[in-house]
């Protein structure tokens, strides 16, 4: 990368860098200790987008006096469906400049535009969690977080749960569901993928989730409920910090009828309670959708996510999301198509929906 800025502050020159491998370990250790940072900003992401998905990474560091003092990982994300975008993080639900001080944010944020600049592509989205550039367009209607603290009680999490969601877990006691920590997604894909495609989303190849295990090591972990040994749900969560963060979910035809989803996410909450996590966050659901009533059936109360938009060749904001009536049609199809089909073809689009 070409004509990196440089700029003075108080405390020294501030450059900007490229990650390269030799650094990940300082990149990460910054983002374990920065305010700011989420489990997406971490330097693993670079190689799947890069490895699994097919998109060019530019992973930007602000350094001081050679110690990073902020981080903006950004992903290429070019098809000939979608467009072609600049994104903090592609396939993440939070991203955005992660900074010690407003002036290493400042030169990220400056970089990251003379970047959509020069690859001339259609935007720059930085998905933040809170508002960062006042007078870009963003888009504060259309996603929300859902994020609350674990108490050190595991019934006290039970109780907390508002009383017609809690019967829906203990329903899924008495079909006498278990949940199983598995080490591979062996149980987990075909129950994920089937479970999108009834949705009418496009998969992911299993070879995404693969490279997810193998780049966050313990950090990235299956668990499967079962009923009579039989999978019913599985879901991959991310642990960063204090934090748990539920990512990939899904369930069999069987699962609502048992509360298998109800009791998965339990037994998540359960487990993570008991190895001293405090933050449950749900993650991010489109407003009117079955996953934002469902979060917030269990007491959870939605923040709004501020994904914030540097215009280059585009005259607006995209609208890539299924709530857009153009995909209505293309969502009804991909519902009915055999699971064969479905698996084999979705990973060519999903890489494209960053």
């Amino acid at each position: 990368m070409h004509d990196l800025p440089r700029t003075e502050a108080g405390n020294g020159i501030v450059s900007v860098g490229l990650l390269d491998d030799a650094r990940a370990p300082e990149w990460d250790a910054f983002v374990e200790s920065c305010p700011d940072a989420t489990f997406f900003h971490r330097a693993g992401w670079r190689r799947v987008l890069e490895q699994v998905l097919g998109h060019q990474a530019h992973y930007l560091y602000a350094e001081r006096d050679g110690v990073i003092v902020g981080v903006l990982p950004l992903g290429h994300v070019k098809t000939v469906l979608f467009g072609n975008a600049l994104i903090s993080v592609p396939f993440c639900v939070y991203g955005g400049v992660a900074a010690q001080d407003e002036r290493a944010a400042a030169v990220l944020t400056d970089a990251a535009c003379d970047l959509a600049e020069r690859l001339e592509v259609d935007y720059l989205e930085l998905r933040n969690q809170v508002p960062r550039n006042p007078g870009w367009p963003r888009k504060d209607d259309l996603y929300v977080t859902f994020r609350k603290p674990i108490d050190a009680d595991v019934e006290k999490n039970m109780l907390a749960i508002p009383r017609k969601q809690r019967a829906m877990v203990r329903k899924g006691i008495k079909h006498e569901l278990t949940g199983e920590l598995d080490g591979d997604v062996e149980r987990f894909f075909p129950i994920y993928s089937d479970s999108v495609r009834r949705l009418g989303t496009p998969v992911f190849a299993r070879r995404y989730f693969e490279a997810l295990m193998d780049a966050f090591g313990d950090d990235c972990e299956v668990l499967t409920v079962t009923r009579n040994g039989e999978p019913v749900s599985s879901v991959l969560s991310f642990y960063f910090r204090d934090q748990v963060l539920p990512y990939y979910g899904g369930g069999t035809e069987q699962a609502r009828e048992v509360a298998g989803y109800d009791f998965l996410y339990w037994d998540l909450m359960r487990r993570a309670c008991e190895r001293g996590y405090r933050v449950f966050d749900y993650g991010r659901s489109k407003v009117g959708t079955g996953s934002y009533s469902f979060k917030k059936n269990w007491g959870f109360e939605p923040e709004p996510l501020h994904y914030e938009y540097h215009l280059v060749r585009a005259k607006s904001v995209p609208d890539i999301n299924p709530l857009n009536p153009k995909y209505r049609l293309f969502i009804a199809a991909w519902k009915r198509l055999p699971l064969p089909v479905a698996n084999l073809l979705g990973p060519m689009i999903s890489r494209g929906l960053g």
